[in-house]
């Protein structure tokens, strides 16, 4: 789910400030490791709703995440990072900011719903990731995003296991080039910001398109090996009947004996029947509760739910991604901002004090 949304709500432009603050938690004797955080990705592509969105999770939040497609259509028709970023994200960025929101940023290069495939915007204009000038426009907006928004975190490819496994070789030897040039990039430019690509968990057990045998994400290590951070993409529930049916070293045995740190930066349970996954509010909650054992197993540092609405899909431009549907209800409110079982769950844990 991912890139789609994000483009439409960063996209927005927010020409109101409006008040809010965190409500005052107890301090119960749990902590947790993990820094919790939300996409300003709204239920209608309203900027009203992008606001009212941040105004609410803001108070149950410490990170703010962009995960998005690269304005390729912009970028390769001339128009500079810098200008782009001056209308798309600067002022979004600062009001996130001023609810005291640290920014973590994911540069997704293929179509995040559909991981066989070039980006959208790529695809319409008959472009590759795979070209080199097309690798160039991605270092230089990476530049000029840590440049102007100085990102905490930094994402240079989502779910880069998914991608092998279903993209044609070429795409995915193109991901591999542009995201460690744009890490070098970075570094050399002595940017700050702790630099990850992201790996999709199903896909490394094998119970996501695979033969239920666990595969592992060796090759991701060596194929990207700028990582300072893991990345960890998961939707259990296309997987397992219940939340208690994870196993206890879901996340742990992807690191296969590193200390590397790892951040949870997409992923979710739907509250309702998504395809052929049979599921409920109370089923979502409890996975919430069952999700922090297994962020408490590997010590996460961090733990990004893409949607804190669900997304009213009548509102949104059409037609709409065929297997979009399967993500829309990952909310922890309704798409009036009503909150389910899952919100109180996921206030429980952000009562826990930070331990960094």
């Amino acid at each position: 789910m991912r890139s789609t949304l994000g483009a439409i709500a960063v996209a927005l432009v927010l020409t109101a400030a409006a008040c809010g603050g965190g409500d005052d938690q107890s301090s119960p004797t749990a902590t947790r490791t993990w820094a919790m955080g939300f996409t300003p990705i709204p239920p209608r592509p309203t900027t009203a709703a992008v606001i009212q969105g941040i105004d609410l999770w803001s108070q149950r939040a410490e990170y703010a995440a962009i995960h998005e497609e690269i304005p390729w259509t912009d970028l390769l028709a001339g128009m500079s990072p810098d200008a782009i970023l001056d209308r798309d994200k600067v002022q979004l960025v600062d009001y996130m900011r001023s609810k005291g929101l640290q920014l973590y940023f994911m540069a997704d290069l293929t179509d995040g719903l559909s991981r066989g495939e070039e980006a959208p915007q790529l695809r319409a204009l008959n472009r590759s990731i795979a070209e080199p000038a097309v690798q160039q426009a991605l270092r230089s907006y990476l530049l000029a995003v840590d440049r102007k928004l100085r990102p905490e975190i930094i994402g240079l490819a989502a779910e880069t296991n998914l991608i092998r496994a279903a993209a044609p070789p070429a795409v995915y030897a193109g991901v591999v080039t542009a995201a460690n040039a744009a890490a070098a990039d970075l570094l050399a430019a002595g940017s700050s910001a702790t630099l990850l690509f992201s790996v999709q968990v199903e896909t490394a057990w094998g119970v996501l398109g695979g033969s239920g045998n666990y595969v592992g994400v060796e090759q991701d290590f060596t194929d990207f090996p700028f990582v300072q951070m893991l990345g960890l993409s998961s939707y259990p529930y296309f997987a397992f009947a219940q939340p208690e049916d994870i196993p206890d070293n879901y996340y742990s045995r992807l690191l296969n004996g590193r200390t590397l740190p790892v951040m949870v930066v997409e992923g979710g349970w739907t509250s309702a029947t998504a395809g052929s996954v049979q599921s409920t509010p109370a089923l979502q909650a409890r996975y919430i509760t069952r999700h922090a054992q297994l962020l408490d197993a590997v010590g996460a540092r961090g733990l990004i739910q893409l949607l804190f609405a669900d997304l009213d899909l009548a509102s949104f431009p059409q037609p709409i991604p065929p297997n979009l549907p399967l993500f829309v209800n990952i909310g922890l409110t309704d798409s009036d901002f009503n909150g389910k079982p899952a919100l109180a769950a996921w206030d429980a844990l952000h009562a826990r004090p930070l331990k960094r």
